[in-house]
């Protein structure tokens, strides 16, 4: 049986009080994962797409008093939500609709999230990554794992995502920093490239 993705985020737990609360924290997640993948890449144009969209989002979700979370809303979210447990949560989902083949195609990469630098003047800034594994094949993220570079590298992050989707027999992209000797050993050991 496959779950509803609305069922999934309602397990994401939601740090607002009682007190604050407009909408259930899986709408805006909801709304979020939508525009992100309607190709939008920031609060204002996520904020722009619930509004160009907001009727049909009420009629089909159902949304009560006819109001849907505005820009600011889902940047406070985004900003305070626990990116661990909302990416495991979506990666459990996910996994569901993805099915890896022999030979597939695998792009790899960490981004940074801006907003969450600190220490901008310092040589040695803390930030989050995002590591996303992208199918060439489905054009789709087959899974993302967030990583503090203060407590691990993105070399890890990598090894522990491959691990964790238990892909076989795929042909990976990385960048320059994951072909080192050492590092691709260790791919091959766990015999993820062909």
């Amino acid at each position: 049986m496959t779950a509803n993705l609305i069922e999934e985020l309602r397990k994401v737990r939601d740090f607002r009080t009682k007190k604050g609360q407009r909408h259930p924290l899986w709408l805006v997640l909801l709304l979020v994962i939508m525009g992100t993948m309607s190709g939008c890449c920031g609060y204002r144009s996520l904020g722009d797409f619930v509004e160009r969209h907001q009727q049909s989002l009420i009629d089909i979700l159902d949304i009560p008093k006819d109001r849907v979370p505005s820009y600011s809303t889902m940047r406070r979210v985004m900003m305070r939500v626990n990116f661990e447990n909302l990416t495991r949560i979506f990666n459990d989902w996910a996994s569901q609709y993805v099915e890896l083949t022999e030979g597939e195609w695998l792009a790899t990469d960490g981004k940074s999230i801006r907003g969450t630098v600190i220490d901008h003047s310092n040589a040695y800034q803390a930030f989050v990554s995002v590591v996303s594994m992208f199918s060439s094949k489905q054009g789709v993220i087959v899974g993302l794992q967030t990583m503090n570079n203060k407590q691990t590298s993105e070399i890890a992050t990598v090894q522990s995502l491959i691990a964790a989707l238990n892909i076989k027999g795929a042909v990976f992209s990385f960048d320059a920093l994951h072909c080192q000797k050492k590092q691709l050993s260790k791919l091959s050991t766990v015999e993820t490239i062909t």
